[in-house]
């Protein structure tokens, strides 16, 4: 039984393309023997002219044997040899045939920071490509926790407008003169006019230079009236205190009470319980900007008392108030005629 079988036509073509191009021929398997030149082998002798000899030799054109022994351009490649071309090619031997194929390098000749797309931009390139939501946190927050700076209405401890009126009952005098004394019979605060006075003078609780008066101290007042003919009458009120109240707008608040107002009915206020005062306060001074600092002067009759409420005081409304703790810059004054427990103003003004 012949043990050679035919190599398939893609074979042959692929070595007839390493031969022509060069390639040793080492690459493929070598023949059997190579027989001499004009000397049919003896698996060709009897060629069938119809149909491809069945010797295990294949060819590109499926050409007989004596057609390749008779034409010119017809040879067998030999063992060994390199560099041949051939029209026609016959493989003998082995139907196995390992091509090996040089693969080039692969390079990216490529330059990232030229690459269409890529461009490189500066930081506010950046900021305006990516927007940041600021809402969306805050909203977050805000429906799972409580504002501890929710506005409180109901709280009215501090009443804008006059702190007292005085409704002289007058007439027919030719000028009037009504003034605000503290309680050593210092004038504070003077109004005058001439004809008869208005029914009612409402006093905004400041001295004539603008600043205002201590809360909880005793204040009083003296009208004077003189007609035509000169002669002077004077009526002396009396006495009453001035409470808690504020003036200016939100932006720029200035508050103003006493410390007898921070102890609560039945009792003192603790350390950490804070007065429904201080509270209103803190959320007076949040509706002032956050950039502002916040003032709170306490005036009281020795030192000792002034700090420990100026620190008090720092203490309950440091979580109170919006923005950096350091907001918040007490101030102390001594003052022989301070009221009983101490008066205190808080104010945002710069």
């Amino acid at each position: 039984m012949n043990s050679r079988r035919s190599l398939p036509l893609a074979w042959a073509v692929a070595a007839a393309f390493i031969v022509s191009a060069g390639l040793p021929a080492a690459a493929a398997p070598p023949a059997p023997a190579a027989r001499k030149a004009g000397t049919p082998s003896k698996s060709s002798q009897a060629p069938v002219p119809s149909a491809p000899a069945k010797t295990g030799t294949a060819t590109e054109d499926a050409a007989p044997p004596s057609a390749a022994k008779d034409s010119p351009g017809n040879m067998t490649l030999k063992g060994g040899d390199e560099g041949t071309v051939f029209r026609t090619l016959t493989v003998q031997g082995e139907d196995r045939i390992h091509i090996e194929v040089e693969r080039p390098a692969l390079r990216l000749d490529m330059d990232p920071e030229k690459a269409p797309g890529l461009e490189r931009g500066d930081v506010k390139d950046v900021l305006e490509r990516t927007t940041p939501d600021l809402q969306a946190p805050l909203l977050a927050v805000s429906s799972r926790e409580a504002s501890p700076w929710v506005a409180r209405p109901w709280l009215s401890h501090f009443p804008e407008g006059a702190v007292a009126r005085i409704r002289p009952n007058v007439q027919g005098v030719e000028r009037w003169r009504l003034v605000m004394v503290n309680a050593r019979a210092e004038s504070v605060a003077v109004y005058q006019g001439k004809g008869d006075p208005p029914r009612e003078i409402a006093w905004d609780g400041r001295s004539s230079a603008g600043d205002p008066v201590l809360p909880g101290a005793s204040y009083s007042y003296v009208f004077e009236a003189r007609d035509k003919a000169g002669n002077k009458r004077n009526f002396v009120g009396e006495g009453f205190r001035v409470n808690s109240f504020r003036y200016g707008s939100n932006d720029d608040p200035v508050l103003l009470f006493a410390g007898q107002e921070l102890v609560r009915p039945g009792g003192s206020a603790g350390l950490d319980d804070v007065p429904p005062i201080v509270t209103e306060a803190a959320t007076v001074v949040n509706q002032a900007p956050a950039s502002r600092a916040v003032h709170i002067a306490v005036t009281a009759r020795s030192q000792e008392e002034a700090n420990a409420l100026a620190q008090r005081l720092t203490r309950w409304m440091t979580p109170l108030v919006i923005g950096d703790p350091s907001r918040l810059q007490p101030t102390t004054l001594v003052q022989s005629d301070a009221p009983p427990g101490a008066a205190v103003k808080i104010t945002t003004a710069d």
